[in-house]
């Protein structure tokens, strides 16, 4: 039976930077991955230049229902250190914005620069490999691989959480937990599109595309950033943030113009335009079809076409402007997992060593990364998290 140090099953980017760490140690690493690539998230990620980090991360960009646990990973390896280890390969990157780090040129680069500190620190990888049974031994654990039975003094498990599926049999790592009873929490797909009603996409539809900023809000949250019309509903930055916070059932808010009071200004504009309609008005701020869409169907106006500001009452304006700087939505689902960026929930962290991604009453079992119950906020917040646990592990195993 084949003997390593740790094994570490999915090679995604939590469980390739736990190989490199470990490795560093003069660990004998197996890093096992089912596909037939690595990193095949981080390469589909931030439209291709992967996003790597947040020059911003700190604990109150993260979702878990043990809000404390991840403090200890994000301060022992931080977005400054997997910054040093990017500028050390020569990958060139910029600011997006927020704090959002994207590769110049490619996520390939990330990828490579993985690639390359694992050859260089000897861990052995084996793609297009599945782990078909684990199993503890009184030193460790026996790893069935492709019908092979290896030995472990230590075993990592990143596999991953339930989003995009086409990625491959996810879940994995939920069933790893439950067979060595740790509680696993209930999950839902996060960083996801609305889904609106039929009806809302059958009116919308020539809008799909349109975009416009607004703050997204709802009894727990609110995020400023741009929200993106498309044919199933509603999709941007600030709709992916908000999904996360977003219970079935209930509404979200837009304030479809934050930076301003819309009934002053609907007011002034009446002074100033005052033979204008309001949809060329507020065409100003939208384009002509957005601005035209939401006189007849968002604010339901029964104004006929021919109706200019200087003939709409102040009462009337001051009702338009707070319904559009409070315009209020019921999504009906999600998009779910197939377009989630990432899972909510997870492997219960209660049951985990904040400092060392170790299970409190299984020695030599860790788990990291998305499987485990911390959510990060869209932003490159996900990828620090999948470094830092990644990190500590290996430090740990």
């Amino acid at each position: 039976m084949k003997n390593y140090d740790v094994i570490i099953i999915g090679a995604g980017a939590a469980g390739l930077m736990c190989a490199i760490t470990a490795a560093k140690r003069n660990k004998s690493v197996l890093l096992v991955e089912h596909a037939r690539k690595v990193g095949r998230k981080i390469l589909m990620s931030g439209g291709g230049r992967c996003n790597f980090t947040n020059m911003y991360t700190e604990p109150e960009n993260f979702l878990s229902a043990n809000p404390h646990f991840c403090k200890s990973a994000l301060s022992q390896y931080t977005q400054w250190d997997f910054i040093d280890l990017v500028n050390q390969h020569g990958v060139a990157y910029h600011e997006k914005t927020l704090g959002q780090l994207f590769c110049d040129n490619s996520s390939k680069d990330i990828v490579q620069l993985l690639l390359k500190e694992c050859h260089q620190h000897n861990v052995i990888i084996e793609l297009e490999s599945k782990v078909t049974a684990l199993e503890a031994m009184p030193s460790g654990f026996s790893v069935s691989v492709n019908q092979r039975s290896l030995s472990a003094g230590a075993v990592v498990v990143a596999t991953g959480g339930l989003s995009i599926p086409s990625m491959g049999p996810h879940g994995f790592g939920y069933q790893i937990a439950e067979q060595f009873g740790l509680p696993v929490l209930p999950t839902s797909a996060a960083l996801v599109p609305f889904v609106m009603n039929s009806r809302w996409q059958k009116q919308s539809a020539e809008l799909s595309g349109n975009s416009f900023d607004a703050i997204a809000s709802n009894h727990a949250q609110s995020f400023k950033e741009a929200v993106l019309l498309t044919h199933k509903g509603l999709s941007g930055p600030a709709i992916l943030q908000i999904s996360s916070y977003w219970q079935p059932g209930e509404s979200i808010t837009l304030n479809l113009a934050p930076e301003m009071d819309l009934a002053s200004w609907l007011k002034q504009q009446k002074q100033q335009m005052a033979k204008s309609q309001l949809k060329t008005v507020l065409s100003q701020l939208f384009s002509k079809r957005l601005a035209a869409h939401m006189v007849t169907s968002w604010l339901k106006l029964n104004t006929d076409d021919n109706k200019v500001m200087a003939e709409l009452g102040d009462k009337e304006l001051e009702a338009i402007g707070n319904t559009l700087n409070n315009f209020t939505v019921y999504p009906e689902a999600t998009e779910g997992y197939k377009t989630a960026e990432v899972t909510l929930g997870g492997i219960d962290t209660h049951s985990l060593s904040s400092k060392t991604m170790m299970c409190n009453d299984i020695p030599g079992l860790f788990f990291i990364g998305e499987a485990v119950d911390v959510t990060g906020h869209l932003g490159g917040y996900n990828f620090q998290w999948a470094w830092s646990s990644g990190w500590v592990a290996g430090q740990n195993v």
